[in-house]
């Protein structure tokens, strides 16, 4: 059985209502990404940048997963350990949808650590009423799981694993312009794995693209999916 390795973008979370910073110029409230997805953004002013990721949290537990996200949640069903999925979406709607073997490269609104002594938490398990959440164990204040601009993505040798060993690796709601992830398809390509990719526009790394299927991934997922299980 082939093994298939799925790469999702802010387009597949889009079709479910999260705002993305595209959408709205690169700003937030006036405020330009820079002052609240970095590291030097959160050491100026810390306040500012919780108030972003709550509010950012809230929204992605007032949205469900799509029908693109359930496609993908039975393509693993099907496929089990022949499927993986790389997100650098941070709204956890896969794992809401039942994928169990997804790796968020950017990080998840759902989690926290202490800035001191690395622990981790559950946002659930923070009182979000206070400005800056602070660290159980140390005392130290908490920042949002999140890889902001400037940092590594988490879990670039497992990612670099699979593309080396997958055979069709599928690029779903992403622009292809964001580096370290708008390189995967060439590595993939490389590799000799079959490329796909499904976008409401043409992706900036097209070249690299053996299959290209434009519009919105609600729409063209689901029947693709089912065209990919019928020949298993």
């Amino acid at each position: 059985m082939k093994k298939y390795l799925i790469l999702t973008g802010a387009g597949i979370s889009a079709e479910s209502g999260i705002r993305t910073f595209r959408d709205s110029g690169g700003l937030w409230e006036d405020h330009d990404v820079e002052q609240v997805a970095s590291p030097a953004g959160f050491q100026q002013d810390p306040k500012l940048v919780w108030q972003f990721y709550k509010d950012r949290y809230a929204q992605s537990l007032s949205v469900e997963p799509n029908i693109a996200h359930h496609a993908l949640r039975k393509m693993e069903d099907e496929l089990q350990d022949n499927f993986h999925l790389i997100t650098q979406n941070v709204d956890g709607l896969h794992s809401r949808a039942g994928s169990e073997r997804v790796i968020e490269m950017h990080g998840s609104l759902s989690t926290a650590f202490c800035c001191g002594c690395r622990a981790n938490y559950r946002m659930e398990e923070l009182d979000l009423s206070i400005a800056i959440p602070l660290c159980k164990k140390c005392g130290k204040s908490l920042r949002p799981d999140i890889v902001w601009f400037g940092e590594i993505p988490y879990y670039l040798y497992e990612i670099e694993q699979h593309l080396k060993e997958c055979d069709v690796f599928m690029v779903i709601g992403t622009s292809g312009s964001v580096y370290p992830a708008a390189g995967f398809v060439m590595t993939a390509k490389l590799f000799g794995a079959h490329t796909i990719a499904v976008n409401l526009d043409r992706p900036d790394n097209l070249g690299f693209i053996d299959e290209m299927h434009q519009g919105k991934s609600t729409e063209l997922l689901p029947p693709l999916v089912e065209k990919i299980l019928g020949r298993l």
